[in-house]
């Protein structure tokens, strides 16, 4: 109980220490040459190009698990329904089972 205290007051130290931290602007330096802006446009657009990319996966990846989800609940759907017909037939054999009991008693008794 004292360690899961211990380690609930660090960790709001923690996260109060980084609320406290003022977020810095990336300031982007200034090229010196024409080279160096060139290069700096063709970083900034890859960068872009990556973000794109992961974006795209994401997307696909989200897409894919919601697929997964609803596959998932169709087939517990699926295996609900046929529980239910199963337990339906299995009543029935059960009403036909006691039926032909009675019946040979009556049968039996006569």
């Amino acid at each position: 109980m004292n360690k899961l205290i211990a380690t609930l007051i660090a960790g709001l130290f923690a996260t109060s220490v980084f609320a406290q931290t003022p977020a810095t602007p990336a300031t982007p330096a200034t090229p010196a040459t024409k080279a160096d802006a060139k290069v700096m446009k063709a970083d900034a657009k890859e960068a872009k190009e990556t973000v794109k990319a992961e974006e795209k996966v994401e997307k696909a990846t989200a897409d894919a698990e919601a697929d997964k989800a609803t596959a998932a609940a169709k087939a517990k759907k699926a295996k609900a329904k046929a529980h239910k017909k199963a337990a339906k037939a299995k009543a029935a054999a059960k009403s036909e089972k006691a039926q032909a009991a009675i019946d040979a008693k009556t049968e039996a008794a006569k």
